[in-house]
């Protein structure tokens, strides 16, 4: 028998060559201190990678934070990978420094569900991610 409300599994990773992880450290222990089970994978991931790990941990949700600029080619690529493996229940969100003009793109036409800026409430981002994780998705 299911648990009613299982924990959801968050996965947070820095794709790319990114140096700096304090945003995502924050934000994964907000995760945590709402209840979230998560997983960090640390700095320097490459799409590869996080797919893998999402796919070893069975996580609910992926929390991709970017501050490199390379957002239009790593996140993609995450997105296609998970595709690949059919992994179309993951949720994924992913926070930094990403353009309105490319947080629309990567949303309506790359499927990241949600873009978190700068100054983006950790109150908001688990409120988003327990109201959308484990829904079904295209």
């Amino acid at each position: 028998m299911e648990h009613p409300n299982p924990t959801i599994r968050v996965l947070v990773a820095k794709p790319g060559l990114d140096g700096h992880d304090r945003g995502a450290k924050i934000i994964a222990r907000a995760l945590r201190d709402a209840g979230m089970e998560v997983i960090y994978t640390g700095l320097q991931q490459t799409p590869q990678m996080i797919v893998e790990a999402a796919l070893q941990e069975d996580v609910d949700v992926i929390g991709l934070s970017i501050l490199s600029g390379a957002h239009m080619t790593l996140l993609p690529k995450v997105m296609h990978l998970l595709r690949e493996q059919q992994l179309h229940n993951i949720l994924v969100v992913a926070g930094g420094i990403i353009s309105d003009e490319d947080a629309l793109l990567l949303t309506a036409e790359h499927g990241v569900s949600a873009i978190f800026g700068p100054g983006s409430s950790t109150h908001d981002i688990v409120h988003y991610i327990r109201s959308h994780a484990g829904k079904p998705r295209e």
